[in-house]
């Protein structure tokens, strides 16, 4: 339990009792509060393009007018098909105008997993990238789709089967439509899954869940209102950079500098012209920075406060990276059905290494056994991490017995397992489908690739479990190797054995060049699953 040597750790009868209360207004109006504060400060940076927030919401208006002129009405469900750049935020929140749904689509999405999700989401209507209007013209028929509005990133482009955005903005005035929106019972945003663990579902947020998060991010992170520049690299169209990224930036009046893809010099070049303040990301990006040989050619000081999500940030990451930028990068936690944000580590020096942190205010979290669900675990016991807060989700899209198994009496149930410590610290083990059994016997990945971490010879491993017709699953480990390295199975091996139990080290070492990830750099393990 929480002590006084922690004060903003706060047990859940403190944090029901305090009832805190947060603004009912909707994310569009999150930016016309924005833009009336500061005008004239700039909101995107995107190939040498500078738009401040007056002309932001100008653009957003004039699209918003747009799309309901073309028969978007509050409660449609449009779907967004972009990398990150102005067109993907000034048509995000032009949507949330109108009342109408984003459906969050990733950019790589195949035919097959393009059609499920509009199908799934009845989206009639799609803002797509125009490179990507194949894969749109080959499933459209199987849809609802019915207006397909496509974006050039260079010049303007002409398809007769789709409708211009840049047209658009050009023939519409920024007078769109009064939309009556209540934040609480509306829905937002469409969040899909990563289906990495099943079959992709589609997350249902609020405008108040996603308000409601943003000020709870805002208030545990040190940030400056007005000030800050964040460097938008993971994708938009994951919640975790929707949010921390997009939402909170323009929440604060803050600027982003908008990257479509993720190339290693490309973001050391902005961050030592740019000087961006905040760096969000993913422990495979941070990797990356720290073993970049030229890394000590540019200046990366401007940083001064980096949150890693996505998955597990490795110990030695952390410490490096600190050392490189001066900055602070701790590990925080969240997922789709929690807006996503519910931990973070504290910034003022209390960080936990190899810890997700605290919750953010008015979360409430707790470690439940495995089998019911139902029995508190004591601290430093692992079980399920299950969640309680304000920012968490309606429900799934179409989906009622999932909706019903994943909330239980208010209670988010988030199939990780965790612990947490006397402190009210948490920290996650592995997720309740990656748990390794041999023998009876209970291994977690995490716990093995941390090990293999700290091998000076590896850059980045990850580990399953593979059928043993004797034990029942063995641990398998897949490992790349540090620039110019070479290692052997039997190496690796016997240096696991020196600090895990038997039954936790590995049985078989393969080396790849890389891991599959997602496009926010989350190790696929079902992906080496499927290889071993």
């Amino acid at each position: 339990m929480p002590n006084d040597q922690f004060p903003w750790v706060k047990n859940y009868e403190q944090r029901v009792s305090e009832n805190l209360s947060y603004p009912e207004i909707s994310l569009s109006e999150m930016l016309e509060n924005t833009t009336a504060n500061y005008p004239d400060n700039l909101a995107l940076v995107f190939n040498g393009e500078n738009i401040t927030y007056s002309r932001l919401l100008n653009l957003v208006n004039r699209l918003a007018t747009a799309l309901h002129a073309l028969g978007v009405k509050k409660g449609d469900r449009v779907a967004i098909m972009l990398p990150n750049c102005p067109q993907w935020v000034i048509g995000y929140f032009a949507v949330l105008k109108l009342g109408a749904i984003v459906v969050q689509t990733n950019p790589l999405y195949v035919e097959r997993e393009l059609e499920y999700q509009f199908k799934d989401s009845g989206a009639e209507t799609i803002i797509v990238l125009d490179s990507l209007l194949g894969r749109i013209a080959n499933i459209k028929e199987h849809t609802a789709l019915k207006r397909v509005i496509s974006v050039s990133l260079t010049e303007q482009a002409t398809n007769k089967d789709s409708l211009a955005f840049a047209s658009l903005l050009e023939e519409y005035p920024p007078d769109p439509p009064a939309v009556s929106i209540d934040p609480k019972e509306d829905i937002a945003i469409f969040q899909y899954t990563g289906g990495t663990t099943g079959t992709s579902k589609g997350v249902i947020l609020t405008h108040y869940n996603l308000i409601v998060n943003v000020l709870q991010a805002q208030t545990w992170l040190p940030v400056r209102q007005g000030e800050e520049r964040f460097l938008s690299v993971l994708p938009l169209f994951h919640v975790y950079s929707m949010t921390l990224n997009n939402n909170l930036a323009v929440f604060l009046g803050g600027s982003q500098y908008l990257l479509p893809k993720f190339d290693l010099y490309t973001v050391l070049k902005v961050i030592n012209d740019y000087k961006p303040t905040m760096f969000f990301g993913a422990p495979s990006i941070y990797i990356a920075v720290i073993n970049h040989p030229s890394v000590a050619d540019y200046d990366l000081k401007s940083i001064n406060y980096c949150v890693s999500g996505s998955a597990t940030l490795p110990v030695e990451v952390a410490q490096r990276f600190g050392e490189i930028t001066g900055g602070t990068l701790v590990e925080g936690y969240g997922l789709s059905e929690a807006s996503p944000v519910t931990h973070i580590n504290p910034f003022d020096g209390n960080a936990r290494i190899g810890s997700i942190g605290l919750p953010l205010s008015d979360t409430i979290a707790k470690i439940v056994d495995l089998e019911t669900g139902t029995i508190e675990m004591p601290p430093n016991e692992a079980g399920e991490l299950i969640i309680k807060g304000p920012q968490v989700m309606k429900g799934y899209w179409n989906m009622p017995d999932e909706t019903s198994t994943t909330l239980r009496e208010g209670w988010l149930f988030t199939g990780d397992i965790a612990k947490m410590d006397e402190d009210g610290f948490f920290y996650i083990v592995d997720r309740k489908k990656d748990v390794i059994i041999s023998g009876g016997l209970k291994t977690y990945p995490k716990e093995v690739e941390e090990v293999l971490f700290e091998h000076p010879k590896v850059m980045e491993a990850a580990v399953v479990g593979i059928p043993d017709p004797a034990k029942g699953e063995v641990v398998k480990a897949f490992v790349v190797l540090q620039a110019g390295q070479t290692a052997t199975q039997k190496e690796l091996i016997t240096y696991c054995r020196q600090k895990l139990a038997p039954y936790k080290v590995p049985r078989l070492v393969e080396f790849c060049e890389s891991l599959p990830k997602s496009n926010v750099g989350k190790v696929l393990r079902k992906a080496l699953r499927e290889k071993a």
